[in-house]
């Protein structure tokens, strides 16, 4: 079991990794970056990550599970299919409103055939893991009458996280949060939401 300090040193290297790949690109950062922010020197974070890919993978990792819990969160928070899509397009926006960032998985994205393989496949865990709740609160508010459009359920989730992502882009590069929202109210409108 580690020390609580190389803990809280492992938990600092994550952040300031995510807080760089969602401002620069999983390939716009390096250690001796990280060490700079964190304050200690490159062989530490190499002691608690071999290499970037092993990194990436990690902060990868963490980045699906907390965002699970969001999910969950919304979940647990009650109200129907319209609301729970208005709480999703929120945990957009919050990231956007942080610094102008990215979401880590759609910074990573554009950067996809350049990852090593194990960050690559949480990237699309990540992305699959929307889809499934997406399609589910799809599901629930359509048969409840909460929700209306057509065509399958799995098109129109697809469609949705990936205007709430593209929308992050574009909102970001003219650093324009109400841009966002203007677009994610908008899509969220097209299934009822």
């Amino acid at each position: 079991m580690p020390a609580a300090s190389e803990t809280t040193t492992k938990d600092r290297i994550l952040d300031v990794a995510q807080q760089l790949v969602q401002a620069r690109g999983f390939s716009g950062f390096s250690y001796a970056d990280i060490a700079a922010k964190v304050g200690i020197r490159k062989a530490s974070i190499h002691h608690h990550f071999a290499t970037k890919g092993v990194l990436g993978a990690e902060l990868m990792a963490r980045y699906r599970t907390d965002f699970g819990r969001a999910l969950q969160s919304i979940e647990k928070s009650g109200g129907g299919s319209r609301s729970k899509l208005r709480k999703y397009g929120r945990l957009f926006v919050d990231v956007l409103r942080d610094g102008h960032r990215m979401c880590l998985c759609g910074m990573l994205a554009a950067d996809f055939d350049a990852l090593p393989k194990s960050v690559r496949t949480e990237v699309s865990g990540f992305f699959d893991d929307n889809e499934t709740w997406l399609t589910r609160v799809l599901e629930t508010g359509r048969a409840e009458g909460d929700l209306s459009f057509t065509g399958p359920v799995e098109v129109q989730a697809q469609v949705i996280l990936a205007a709430l992502e593209g929308a992050m882009l574009v909102a970001r590069s003219y650093r324009n949060v109400k841009l966002f929202e203007a677009v994610a109210q908008r899509v969220l409108a097209g299934v009822g939401a």
